[in-house]
Formats: C-alpha cells, structure tokens, sequence
C-alpha cells in the first residue's frame, strides 16, 4: 500500500516531462494579461484622442481593471479551489478574448470603463488558477522555482510584446486592434489547455461563502475609491464615507474568514512573517512602479515625439532584464539569501526612479533605456522570489487562495499607484500655464492639449504643447520621486521582514 501511494507523487515530481507542455499552456494566459495590461498604456493617448475623456475617466479606464480585479481575486482563487482550477481557468480565458472585443469597440469613455471592468471580473480567474497550478504541477522545490521564473519571465515577456505589437498596430489600424491580440492567443490557450492541463482542486473545500465574496468585493472597490478621490479632490464627507464602509467591510471578511471552518482566505496565513513580507513587498513595489509604467508611453510619445511602435521598443529593456532576472532569482535567493535578492532588487528600482526624475524631452535614449533595464532587473528578481515565498508557505490544496493573495497584493498596488501617483501628474498637469483662448479640454490631459493645440495658430499652438508638456514632465518627476521614497522604504522593510526566510529545497 505504501509504494501504491508513493508512485503518484514520484511521477508528478520528477519524472512526468508533460508538467513542462502543461507549464508552456499556463504562461500563454500569463501572456495574455500581461499584453492586454501594456498595450493600454501605449494607446492612451489614441482612446484620448477619439473618446475625449476627462483626466478623471482617463485615469478609471487606466485602473478600474485593477480595482475590479483586486476585489474578486481571492474570491475566484478560492473558487478555483473549489470547482477546479483547469476549469476556472479556460472559461475565464475564453470570456477574456470575448470582452476584450467589447473593448476594442467601446464609443464612449464610460462604455470603455464598463468594458475594463467586465475584464476584470474574467481577469480574476487567470493568474491565481495559472500560479496554483503551477504549485501542484511542481512538487520538487527547485523545479518549481524554475516554473515561477519561467512564469514570470512570460508575464515580463508579455510586457515587452504588448507595446511592440500594439506600436505596429497602433501605426496601421486604429486603436481597438491592440485589444483584439487578445483573440489568437485566447484561442490557443484553450483549444491546447483542453488536452494538456490537469485538473485540480481542493479535495475538501467547503462551500464558496457568498457573503465573503461580497465583503472582499466591497470592501476593496469602496476602500479604492476613497484613495483615488481623496488623492485626486481631497477628503470629502462622500470620500470619508466611503472609505470607512471600504474598511469595515474588509474587517468584516477578516473577521469572518477567522470564524469559518473553511474560510475563502486563511487570515492566520499573515502570521507567517515571510508570507507577509512577500506580500507587502509586493504591494508597494507595484504601488511605486505604476505611475511610471501608466505614463511613460506618454512621454515617450507626446513629449519626445516618438512613434507608438518606436515607443514600444524603448520600453524593451525593461523587460529584458525582468526575463532574464526571473529566471535565475531561485539560484540567486538560495546561493544568498532571500532578503538579500528581494531587498537589492527593491533598490536598484528606488535608485532608477530617483534617475528618471531628471528626464526632460531632450534627454537621451542611453539614460532611459539603463534605468528601464535596471527597473526591469530589480523587479524580476523581487517578484519571482517573493512569490516562491508565498507558495511555499501553504498546502498545496489551497495554492489557489495564496496565489491570490500574491496576486491581489499585485493588482491592488497597481490600482492604488495609479490613483496616487497618477493624481499626483494629472494635479500637476492642471496647473499648465496655458496661453489666453486654450479650451478648457486642453487642461484634463496632455493628449488633450496636444488635439487643441491642432486647431490653433501656430504660435499660440507652439506656446500651448510647451507649457503642457513641461508640465507633465513636471508631474513625471514627482511621480517618479515619490515611487523612488516608497521603493527604497520597502526595500529596508524587506530586508527585516524576510530574515532567515528560505525557498524551499534549501541552499
């Protein structure tokens, strides 16, 4: 009976080789958020352009698919936990490529929003399904170092794709193609994860809490909001309001995961010093990149003057060094240390940010394209261990719920960096000293005053995109600065929070 039991668990770990083609199928649906997430960056200033939104709907249609999806994430992991992760996954990757059409053909800005939305409801059954698979496919401790590397390495891999294709598309077709990439590799993900993906589940799940489901839903979008408002008109009887029903909400669903015997998210998993600490470290690093990666494809285009293909190559480097840190971070944490990889990466992203508070339209590709490989360097080797940490630190029947948690912590920081550090350029940017007779559209956005300023006489129209320019510039640099503060914080947090933590496998 011992050797029945035992032969399973040698095939799954080390001797099976289709756990690699079923790996390959995963990282297509890493690759397909990870392209969908870069291409709208890159073609902002288009959607600007042809939907005239405000500053306001411009920066919802940049985040509400974060916020959506970092209120389900853990609901829909823990589903996945429950009516099987293979299952989750391919249905929710075949609602993504249906929604991203409604995407590509949204005629209004907030049709646009509901559609980012919708895709972030489907969203949420991606990448915590991709990671608890991946858990239970990789028993071997280094084996499955090497698969979250490989993860992560497509998921930067997807980063550089999206702005590249979505450049090459954005030059000859109109701006809703960058989102209907998202067909063809939908389509593969499934036709081929049909056949190669095992399934997988929590053997004793308990039923799906419904009302935890709302409290986390609630919870998050209130909390999230109250953030953005606040940052963006300050502290308001409607924002106050809101924010406190954000935070009883989710003390609610903390309090009440902590009286079920099988609850959607094992609060008790937060005593674990390293889980924690992988998780804040998460949440802060994505928090301090983001206004960065939301607005850099602007600068490169509407400042420097770069074509949307020549401004998805200029981000390459980025994402170069995130591909190749990922996939040595496991031999790089295990030859050193844990805090050692994770705390170093977080500070050569700190110091990066703190370089690109100098950049000005005239600044030279070698400046920007070193700090974007370094950026993309430190967050590789971040990302990649941490979430190493925090699969290694659950039962592999519950991988989905604690990939969530990776992933919320993610997804959150982006939602929360966009508000934040976003509203910090668009109140920056509404300050441009704008010459006499500019419509009042050119002080919502830099894409905005770059459509009036086509309308105006020369002169008036040269005044108008220098002062608008300068002023977003202005607001790059305090957003740059203030990702710098918080990344270089984090890192010393990191470096005490993951003390004698260690990937599993040992050293």
């Amino acid at each position: 009976m011992t050797s029945t039991l035992r032969q399973p668990v040698q095939t799954e770990t080390g001797l099976r080789p289709g756990r690699w083609l079923a790996l390959a199928v995963l990282v297509l649906a890493v690759l397909l958020v990870a392209v969908d997430a870069t291409v709208l960056g890159l073609a902002t200033p288009y959607i600007s352009e042809d939907l005239h939104p405000s500053g306001t709907q411009l920066l919802w249609i940049g985040d509400v698919y974060s916020f959506v999806i970092a209120g389900l994430l853990v609901s829909m992991g823990s589903l996945g936990d429950r009516v099987g992760r293979k299952r989750i996954l391919l249905c929710g990757a075949a609602a993504f490529g249906a929604i991203s059409v409604l995407n590509a053909y949204a005629t209004t800005p907030g049709l646009m929003i509901l559609a980012r939305a919708l895709l972030g409801v489907v969203g949420a059954t991606l990448m915590p399904a991709t990671l608890a698979l991946i858990r239970n496919l990789f028993h071997d401790p280094r084996e499955r170092s090497l698969a979250i590397g490989i993860w992560g390495a497509t998921a930067s891999a997807g980063t550089a794709v999206g702005p590249i294709v979505g450049g090459f598309l954005l030059e000859h077709f109109w701006w809703g193609s960058v989102f209907l990439i998202n067909l063809p590799v939908m389509a593969v993900l499934v036709l081929v994860g049909i056949r190669t993906l095992p399934e997988s589940r929590d053997p004793n799940p308990g039923p799906w809490d419904l009302a935890s489901v709302l409290l986390s839903l609630v919870g998050m979008l209130a909390l999230v909001y109250a953030v953005k408002e606040a940052a963006t008109h300050g502290f308001g009887p409607l924002t106050l309001a809101t924010g406190l029903l954000g935070a009883a909400a989710l003390y609610g669903f903390a309090r009440r995961q902590l009286t079920l015997p099988t609850p959607l998210l094992d609060m008790r998993l937060f005593r674990h010093r390293g889980f924690s600490g992988a998780v804040l470290a998460d949440l802060l690093t994505v928090l301090g990149m983001s206004g960065l990666v939301f607005f850099l494809s602007q600068f490169l285009q509407l400042v420097q003057g770069r074509h949307p293909f020549e401004a998805g190559l200029a981000e390459l480097p980025a994402a170069v060094g995130a591909v190749v840190a990922g996939l040595i971070a496991g031999r790089a944490a295990r030859r050193f240390s844990v805090r050692a990889v994770v705390s170093g990466g977080l500070a050569a992203i700190g110091v990066s940010l703190a370089v690109l508070t100098t950049l000005d339209a005239t600044t030279g590709y070698p400046l920007l394209g070193a700090a974007l490989l370094i950026v993309g360097t430190g967050a590789g080797f971040s990302f990649t261990v941490t979430s190493d940490v925090i699969l290694s630190s659950v039962d592999r029947n519950r991988a989905g719920a604690a990939s969530a948690v990776s992933e919320t912590a993610y997804e959150l920081g982006a939602a929360l960096g966009i508000a934040l550090l976003g509203s910090i350029v668009t109140a920056a940017y509404r300050d441009v000293a704008a010459p006499p007779g500019t419509p009042e559209s050119a002080h919502e956005s830099l894409g905005a005053a770059v459509e009036a300023s086509a309308g105006m006489p020369a002169p008036t129209s040269e005044a108008l995109l220098e002062a608008a320019r300068e002023s977003f510039v202005h607001g790059l640099h305090l957003a740059s600065g203030a990702g710098a503060a918080v990344l270089l914080i984090t890192a010393l947090a990191a470096w005490f929070l993951l003390k004698n933590q260690r990937l599993g496998g040992g050293f």
